[in-house]
């Protein structure tokens, strides 16, 4: 039965995933995992991390599988949701080690327990919450003119780096760049307490 479940193209095992076919979920990992790790590993230099970030990209791209169209190639969907993952994660270590580095030198505001009380903000996740949409679109506004189109159309119209070249006719590398620095500007926008 694996066998057969194996020999299935993307599409089929996707469809049959839809269906709630646990068998067709484990073969979508199985056969696409290692190329996700491959794609973020770069970005990190402990394997833990690199971990949760499989694992989390397969957890969102199993909870969107309803919305994904199975006339598209399944890998470059997954590959922008693994690289939407590693960016946020790198940002949240980023975060982690800027407020580890204010509770240090922090002597007096603290909460009962004797931590600071902190929280976190991720751009991705600001958009998704309706009521704060109109407010990150006011950030993306600010952002420099070269970043700002290109994170429209990776934020909210989520399309992949290689049609974001297409449309603005721009160099991948030169996408992959600004989307990477422009998500590095909004997260400092919002660190620094713009957005509540």
């Amino acid at each position: 039965m694996e066998y057969d479940y194996k020999r299935l193209s993307d599409k089929e095992l996707v469809l049959k995933a839809k269906e709630g076919d646990q068998l067709a979920f484990r073969i979508i990992y199985e056969r696409h995992s290692a190329a996700v790790r491959s794609r973020i590993s770069s970005y990190f230099n402990w394997s833990a991390d690199i971990d949760d970030v499989v694992s989390v990209t397969f957890q969102k791209f199993f909870s969107k599988l309803d919305s994904f169209d199975t006339e598209r190639d399944l890998m470059p969907w997954l590959i922008t949701i693994a690289t939407r993952t590693a960016l946020d994660h790198l940002q949240s270590i980023k975060r982690e080690e800027e407020k580890k580095e204010g509770i240090k030198h922090k002597s007096s505001e603290s909460s009962e327990d004797g931590l600071e009380i902190l929280t976190e903000v991720n751009p991705e996740d600001e958009i998704i919450n309706g009521e704060e949409h109109e407010r990150l679109m006011g950030f993306i506004e600010e952002l420099p003119s070269k970043y700002k189109e290109v994170m429209k159309k990776y934020m909210i119209e989520e399309l992949e780096y290689e049609r974001i070249a297409q449309e603005l006719e721009l160099e991948l590398n030169t996408v992959r760049t600004r989307i990477r620095r422009g998500k590095e500007k909004l997260a400092e926008m919002m660190l620094r307490g713009e957005v509540e």
